[in-house]
């Protein structure tokens, strides 16, 4: 079972990213999360979607600039990142959870990707 991070970068503030975490092993029929880490701090978490993705919820830092999706067919979930600024600056990780409604606690989900670095220049 492995979660595979991707689209990480160099963007200027104010520019836009689209982050993609591919499953496999395993089809994941639970929510998806989103987390990051800066240097220096905790992992906290930034946006968590259900199962069938009807459900979406984002930390407050993000909202409106964020939008996390899935394609259950594609065993796949996205982050689109827009207007992002220097603070968004963190290794972002995609995470399955334990069960199939979104969750902001870390000890909920089960399985992680192993990251993909996002820096944003002022």
């Amino acid at each position: 079972v492995q979660l595979q991070a991707s689209g990480g970068g160099l963007v200027q503030a104010g520019g836009s990213l689209r982050l993609s975490c591919l499953g496999s092993g395993r089809t994941f029929s639970s929510a998806m999360g989103w987390f990051r880490q800066a240097p220096g701090t905790e992992r906290e978490f930034v946006a968590a979607i259900s199962w069938i993705g009807g459900s979406t919820y984002y930390t407050d830092s993000v909202k409106g600039r964020f939008t996390i999706s899935r394609d259950n067919a594609k065993n796949t979930v996205y982050l689109q990142m827009n207007s992002l600024k220097p603070e968004d600056t963190a290794v972002y990780y995609c995470a399955a959870a334990l069960g199939m409604k979104v969750t902001t606690t870390p000890v909920e989900y089960e399985y992680w990707g192993q990251g993909t670095l996002v820096t944003v220049s002022s």
